[in-house]
Order: structure tokens, then C-alpha cells, then sequence
């Protein structure tokens, strides 16, 4: 019993990548949401840099009530069971982002975590429980993510101010 509780205890443990970014890396299942989609004019994408590395990058605009940009990832239906954690190997500019993920694309809710960045690179490790639902910017009155399935993984800038904003992100797993 003790053996097979501590093999149990190391499998969840094991990283499993979401998404790698390398220097022949396709984004093609990336996309862009500005708040463009309600009229507002902030600007984002998202490229490889000279390293390999996703760079989320542009700049917020408060004007036309807008405020945020954003870029979603398809990552198709993925089973959670034994994961607790979403994992990400980020490098910020010192400002807050904000990881959304779905469990299903239709969904027209977000649950959430937010995460500061620092300058350096950082290994970051969100819990999937504590994540919650979020619609156009508000808390739901809805149960946190049961965590059992994920299909779409986003991250946002949108911290109420107008900003240049550079995030360069390595990867993305579950742990």
C-alpha cells in the first residue's frame, strides 16, 4: 500500500507540457483578442523571439473604454485528472497578467489567476482549484474550477491604466 501511494504521490508530480515554445514553434492555434471586439483600441500579438520564445507584447489603451489584450490557446480537450497545478516558465515587466483557462471553448466564461512578473524569469505554479469564474471583468457567483477538464489556456494584461506591456513566456504545463 505504502509503495503504490508514494508511485501515486510522484506521477502527479510529473510535469506535462501544455505548450512549448521553440524557435520552430507554430502559433497557429494562438490567437489575439484585443478590446477591439467593444470598440476599444489596445494592441497585442504574439510572436517568437531570437530565442524561441512566445512574446506577448503591445500596448494598452484606457480610450474608447478599452483596456485589456489577450492571447487564447486551443489546446484541444485535456483530461486533468491527477493535476493540481497550471505551470508556467514566464519572464514580465514587472506587471500583473492574468491566466484564464476554459473547459470548453463554448463556455462564455473564464475562471482566473492572476500572477505578478518581476523582470527575471520566473517558474510560476497556479493552482486549478482556486481558480474563478470571471465574465467582461466580474466575479461569477459560480463553484471555482472543478479541474477535471481544460480546452482553452489564455493569458490578459488589463490592470486598469494604459501601459507598454512585454511578456515572454517559455512554456506552459500541468503538474
Amino acid at each position: 500500500m505504502y509503495m503504490l501511494l508514494l508511485f501515486g504521490t510522484l506521477a502527479t508530480m510529473t510535469l506535462h507540457p501544455i505548450f512549448d515554445f521553440q524557435a520552430d514553434t507554430s502559433l497557429k492555434d494562438w490567437y489575439v483578442v484585443n478590446d477591439g471586439v467593444m470598440g476599444g483600441l489596445s494592441r497585442g500579438s504574439l510572436r517568437l523571439d531570437a530565442e524561441g520564445h512566445g512574446l506577448f507584447s503591445g500596448k494598452i489603451s484606457l480610450e474608447n473604454n478599452g483596456g485589456f489584450s489577450s492571447i487564447r490557446y486551443d489546446c484541444g480537450q485535456k483530461d486533468l485528472s491527477g493535476y493540481r497545478f497550471i505551470t508556467l516558465k514566464v519572464k514580465g515587466d514587472g506587471q500583473r497578467y492574468q491566466l484564464r483557462v476554459k473547459a470548453s471553448r463554448k463556455d462564455y466564461y473564464s475562471y482566473i489567476s492572476y500572477f505578478e512578473t518581476t523582470g527575471e524569469w520566473q517558474m510560476l505554479k497556479l493552482p486549478l482549484d482556486s481558480m474563478y469564474a470571471v465574465f467582461r471583468g466580474r466575479r461569477l457567483d459560480m463553484p471555482d474550477f472543478s479541474g477535471n477538464i481544460l480546452e482553452e489556456i489564455g493569458i490578459l494584461i488589463g490592470n486598469k491604466k494604459a501601459a507598454s506591456f512585454e511578456l515572454r513566456i517559455d512554456s506552459i504545463g500541468l503538474e
